[in-house]
This record gives structure tokens, C-alpha cells and sequence, in this order.
């Protein structure tokens, strides 16, 4: 017996949502760095810079990784709605 593909849907030629990054989650983050040899302002100064930093450097991780949440519920979404049509074209 021969199977045959004829009664197969085409695939779909609509590419899945995507979302563009912000941004603030594509820029390296910056980190102060002490000069050769520090004093203790310097050290002060570096360690509260860094605290501000690690905090814009975290903001901006979380922004990427919420976009990529929304992107993957998107796409979800997107092929949940394919499979759908899919049915409904073969009773049709």
C-alpha cells in the first residue's frame, strides 16, 4: 500500500512574532575599575558606583528576559492559532 502526502497541508510561510530587544538589555554593562593605587575615597567611590551599576546592569537583564518571555508566549499563541486553522482547512 502507498501513502500518500497529497491530502497534507502546505506549511505555513508566515514566520512566528517576534519581538525586538530594548535597548538597554543589548548594551554591555560597565563596571568601575580602581585606579593603581587606590585610596580609601577611591574605594568608596568604586564600591558605591558599582552598586549603581549591578543594579542598571540587573534592570536591564531582567528587561531581556522579559521580552523573551513575551516573545515565546507570543509564538505559543501564534502556533496554537496555526494548528488551529490547520483543522479547520481539512474539514473543509
Amino acid at each position: 500500500m502507498t501513502a500518500s502526502c497529497a491530502g497534507s497541508l502546505p506549511i505555513s510561510t508566515v514566520a512566528p512574532p517576534r519581538l525586538d530587544l530594548p535597548e538597554a538589555a543589548t548594551r554591555p554593562c560597565a563596571l568601575a575599575t580602581l585606579p593603581e593605587a587606590p585610596s580609601l575615597a577611591d574605594l568608596e567611590a568604586a564600591y558605591l558606583l558599582r552598586g549603581a551599576q549591578i543594579l542598571a546592569c540587573d534592570s536591564a537583564r531582567r528587561l531581556a528576559v522579559d521580552a523573551l518571555d513575551a516573545e515565546r508566549a507570543m509564538q505559543d499563541r501564534w502556533m496554537e492559532a496555526e494548528k488551529g486553522g490547520r483543522k479547520g482547512a481539512r474539514r473543509g
